[in-house]
C-alpha cells in the first residue's frame, strides 16, 4: 500500500499549502448553519442540533469531495493517476483517507459552531460523540469518494453526484442523527448501540465494496 501512502501524502501536502478545500468547506458550513440558526426557534434549536449538523455536513461535504476530483481532472492529474502502476483500489483508499482527514477537521469546526450558535452543551460522554461522528464520517467519505470518481467523467457532474449519493446516504444520516442525539443528550455509547452498529456495518460494506469495485468503475 505504499502507493496509497504516496497519494495520501500528496493530497495532504497540497491541502496544507493551499487550504482551499478546508477553508471553503468551513465557510459553506457556516453559511448553512447561519440559515438554520435564523430559521429555528431558540427553544428548539438545541434539540434540532443533530439533524442540523448532519444535513450541513452532508451538503457541504459533497461539494468538497466533488471539488477535489474536479481539480485533478481539470489539471489532467486524474488520468495520470489512473496510469500509475499501482492498484486502483489503493487510489480509492488514499482518496477516501484524504477526505476523512479534511472532512474530519471541518467536522470539529462544525461541532464548535453548533455549540456557539445553537447552544449545544458539552456532552457527558464526549468520546461516544466522537466515535459516532467518526463512524458517520468514514461511511460518508467512502460513498462520496466512490461516486465522485464516477461522476467526474459525466457531463452534468455537478448534478449527478448528489442524485447518486443522497439516496444511499439516507440510512447513514438517519443513524448518525439518532446516535448523535443520544450522545449529545448525555447518553452513553451503549444506549446508542443499535444505531452505532448500523453505522459500523455501513462503513464496512461501502469501504470494502469501494476498494473492490473502484478499478472497474473508473475504467474509460
Amino acid at each position: 500500500m505504499s502507493g496509497a501512502w504516496r497519494i495520501l501524502h500528496k493530497d495532504l501536502v497540497l491541502e496544507l499549502r493551499t487550504r482551499e478545500a478546508l477553508s471553503g468547506l468551513v465557510v459553506l458550513m457556516l453559511l448553512i448553519l447561519l440559515t438554520f440558526t435564523f430559521a429555528l426557534a431558540p427553544e428548539g434549536a438545541a434539540a434540532a442540533a443533530p439533524a442540523v449538523q448532519w444535513v450541513t455536513f452532508v451538503f457541504a461535504g459533497l461539494m468538497a469531495v466533488q471539488r477535489a476530483f474536479l481539480v485533478e481532472r481539470e489539471n489532467g492529474a486524474w488520468y495520470g493517476l489512473l496510469l500509475c502502476p499501482i492498484d486502483r483500489g489503493a487510489i480509492f483508499v488514499a482518496k477516501m483517507a484524504s477526505n476523512v482527514i479534511v472532512l474530519g477537521a471541518a467536522q470539529v469546526v462544525l461541532l464548535a459552531l453548533l455549540a456557539l450558535f445553537l447552544g449545544v452543551p458539552v456532552p457527558v460522554a464526549p468520546l461516544a460523540l466522537v466515535l459516532v461522528n467518526l463512524l458517520g464520517l468514514i461511511g460518508f467519505s467512502a460513498l462520496a469518494t466512490l461516486f465522485a470518481a464516477i461522476s467526474v467523467r459525466l457531463r452534468a457532474r455537478e448534478m449527478m453526484l448528489p442524485l447518486l449519493v443522497l439516496p444511499l446516504l439516507v440510512p447513514l444520516v438517519i443513524c448518525a442523527v439518532e446516535a448523535s442525539r443520544i450522545t449529545m443528550a448525555g447518553g452513553t455509547l451503549a444506549s446508542a448501540g443499535a444505531w452505532v452498529r448500523v453505522l459500523a456495518t455501513f462503513d464496512v460494506i461501502f469501504s470494502v465494496a469501494g476498494w473492490m469495485v473502484f478499478e472497474q468503475l473508473v475504467q474509460e
